[in-house]
């Protein structure tokens, strides 16, 4: 079975406890939908449970936008204001400074891809320009889109599209989209669904 999880924004420990709660087996798929850094107090935690639950599972890792910014300071020194008006400072506290940032996270975080395909699902972390062909979509939008994607009825027509990046109180599911990013970060919930039978699994992160 495969299981998609949404933003976990470094709260390792629940993470550790909606894996603990998913019926995984030696087959299982995980998706991971991006923003695995930042506002959160244990960054450098999660990225290292991903990497040990690699080693005995088959995962997918997308890119977040809170990804793609760590990268562009690290590899390339560039928009560090708007990574710390995003909450680079709980990610950088949490490995007790840049430098101490391993080359393993960060080939880990250039490791990601930007969006994934299965059947007729897409996996996106923010979403995709409506009415563009899937080879023709920008990589910005598919990191950074919103309420373009969410009000769209019908996006990429003939795909259903999960993806996070934008918190919803719940589990957001209607006939072509499935949203979940349910503000774990923020005191509410980290989300997780089986693709094949769309039981929603979740932790509460609330305090």
């Amino acid at each position: 079975m495969t299981f998609v999880i949404g933003d976990v924004h470094g709260c390792s420990d629940c993470l550790r406890k909606l894996l603990g709660k998913l019926p995984l087996t030696r087959d299982s798929r995980l998706i991971f939908l991006g923003d695995y850094v930042d506002r959160g107090p244990d960054s450098k935690g999660v990225i290292e449970t991903l990497i040990e639950l690699s080693k005995s599972y088959d995962c997918i890792f997308l890119r977040g936008n809170h990804e793609q910014m760590m990268l562009d300071y690290l590899l390339k020194g560039e928009n560090l204001e708007l990574w710390m008006m995003n909450g680079a400072g709980a990610t950088l506290r949490s490995y007790g400074g840049v430098n101490e940032i391993s080359k393993q996270h960060v080939d880990f975080l250039e490791s990601t891809l930007i969006y994934h395909v299965q059947g007729n699902d897409l996996f996106v972390h923010a979403g995709i320009r409506p009415n563009v062909p899937l080879e023709k979509q920008d990589q910005f939008d598919m990191l950074w889109i919103r309420y373009e994607f969410i009000y769209s009825e019908d996006p990429l027509p003939n795909f259903r599209i999960f993806f996070g990046h934008t918190p919803f109180h719940d589990v957001m599911i209607s006939k072509n989209k499935v949203g979940l990013d349910t503000g774990c970060v923020y005191g509410n919930k980290l989300s997780a669904i089986c693709l094949e039978t769309m039981k929603i699994y979740q932790v509460s992160c609330g305090g």
